[in-house]
């Protein structure tokens, strides 16, 4: 009897030991269900969708909306990458559909047309976050797939990035649906079903189509699948190559029937991309940009957790895929933030794994002195960890998605209320190509026109953007002499001081200015967008 009492007791003192030694004083299997999961993920997506007021990159606009736009409503802007065949409908299509959906309900009004697409956006995101729960969860249990959420949800540029109709977001998505497929990087003891690898190459294929770079990635996983699988040669033949073959198949039959003709996208994109450097024509940066800036600023005060995570877990196949990614990224010459997104959410997932654990590397006999005299200290280190990334992550992301360069987004939700009001007859762009949104948020078929900046083959060949940066007077002197006088003209503050004179004396006067940054980015600081209407004679 009084064994039993003994045994009771130690019993009793186990349980309370486990409740106040795991890392965040809760019992370790508690896991809540996915649909609130998705619930939550999708709430906070929809709300990113809607702060987020800034301009970050001219293809959220220029290779998504307005093609969709153009394909709805008839009128829009194709850029040169769809006269050269290197851009897939496939994304496009996405935002073609809700556009129609719109136009159908009458609700293609300023608001929607700038709204809906990115609530739409937010969807996938809730998607992509869901399974990115799912994939932390198979390879390191409920306790760290919730830490692993909390660093996606919290860092700023998933935030700022990630519900932008960017084809880099789409990729993004469909690359953590794949990953939470695959064999290869699962445990043992937790092997995917039979059907598992199939998904995988559905969704890795969709990837591609939609971005082929998004191949850098899915080498690395085909790779390390062949290396590990033992079924070699039913995973290439009956698997990867007939799911690869029809998603290819059924994409180039879109793009057949949008552009008209037969055109191999990947093949177009792979030639002027890898083979002829096109995408130098725009800016290169030094090997290690993604090392020493560019994923570092994107995981922000992420960086030590992860580190400490990719150490802890020793899951060196997942970290192996982001090793692989950034290195071969860094042998190409143009280099943007965009292009390692789909490496991010793993980074931030060895973080959640490193808040998760820690605790883990206190001795047991410390943890039961601690939590037998008091569970006040319990959460210590994860509170100021958590605080931490709070307070530097937070404004970060409200920062960047409200604040800094939202005037070229402002100007033309303005020029698309004033279109609405018949106050708009035609508009000339004089600040760098594609700076702003174009048809896509004006909504109003008007005469439009902005400098070109077409890539050429032709070396130190200067196109207009160039020209105009170059010697605003001179460009626009020449522009003049044949323009059709347009009603408003939208340009930065920087190329305003020069030309105001030149503007004022054609009969045009300043009539809005929309602030758009407190520092520069890739040129001298443009401060404001300011929008001239011609007065009349």
């Amino acid at each position: 009897m009084r064994q039993r009492k003994i045994s009771a007791k130690a019993s009793d003192d186990d349980e309370n030991i486990e409740k106040f030694t795991t890392t965040n004083c809760l019992p370790k299997n508690s896991s809540p269900s996915l649909k609130k999961i998705f619930i939550l993920c999708l709430v906070i997506r929809m709300i990113s969708s809607l702060l987020v007021q800034t301009y970050f990159n001219p293809d959220e606009h220029w290779q998504a909306l307005e093609v969709a736009h153009l394909i709805t409503f008839g009128y829009g802007h194709l850029t040169w990458e769809w006269k050269k065949g290197i851009r897939t409908y496939l994304h496009p299509v996405l935002f073609a559909a809700l556009y129609k959906v719109l136009a159908f309900f009458r609700l293609d009004t300023p608001w929607f047309m700038t709204r809906a697409p990115r609530l739409l956006q937010s969807l996938f995101s809730g998607i992509g976050d869901l399974y990115f729960y799912k994939f932390s969860q198979v390879l390191f249990g409920n306790h760290v797939a919730k830490w692993a959420l909390f660093a996606q949800l919290l860092n700023w540029f998933m935030f700022f990035c990630i519900t932008r109709t960017l084809a880099n977001s789409m990729e993004t998505i469909l690359t953590l649906v794949s990953l939470y497929y695959w064999p290869s990087f699962r445990r043992p003891s937790r092997s995917a079903s039979s059907g598992s690898r199939k998904w995988a190459l559905a969704a890795a294929a969709l990837a591609c189509a939609i971005r082929p770079t998004s191949a850098i990635t899915w080498v690395y996983v085909a790779l390390l699948e062949l290396y590990l699988t033992s079924d070699k040669l039913k995973f290439v033949l009956f698997e990867a190559v007939p799911i690869g073959g029809l998603v290819l198949g059924l994409t180039s039959l879109l793009d057949r029937l949008m552009y008209g003709s037969w055109v191999l996208v990947p093949l177009n994109f792979l030639k002027f991309n890898f083979l002829s450097s096109g995408g130098d024509y725009y800016g290169t940066h030094a090997w290690h940009w993604y090392i020493t800036q560019g994923f570092t600023a994107m995981l922000f005060t992420f960086v030590p957790f992860s580190i400490s995570g990719i150490i802890m877990s020793k899951q060196w196949k997942l970290f192996g895929l982001i090793a692989w990614v950034l290195g071969i990224y860094s042998l190409i010459g143009h280099k943007e933030f965009r292009f390692v997104l789909p490496v991010l959410p793993i980074a931030l997932m060895f973080a959640g794994y490193t808040l998760a654990n820690m605790r883990g590397s206190d001795p047991p006999e410390r943890k039961m002195k601690e939590n037998l005299g008091s569970s006040i200290n319990c959460f210590s280190k994860v509170q100021m960890s958590v605080f931490f990334l709070l307070v530097t992550n937070l404004p970060m992301a409200l920062y960047m998605s409200t604040v800094h360069q939202r005037g070229t987004e402002d100007v033309m939700n303005y020029l698309s209320v004033e279109a609405v009001n018949n106050k708009v007859e035609s508009i000339l762009f004089l600040m760098p190509c594609h700076a702003t949104p174009y048809y896509s948020t004006l909504h109003r078929n008007l005469p439009m026109r902005f400098l070109d900046c077409t890539p050429s083959e032709e070396k130190g060949f200067l196109d207009e953007s160039d020209q105009f940066l170059m010697d605003p007077v001179g460009f626009v002197t020449e522009y003049a002499k044949n323009w059709s006088l347009p009603s408003h003209i939208v340009l930065f503050d920087s190329q305003e001081k020069p030309l105001k004179e030149m503007l004022v004396s054609h009969n045009f006067h300043e009539i809005k200015r929309f602030f758009h940054a407190h520092f520069k980015v890739d040129r001298e600081i443009q401060a404001s967008v300011v929008v001239y209407a011609y007065q009349g004679k």
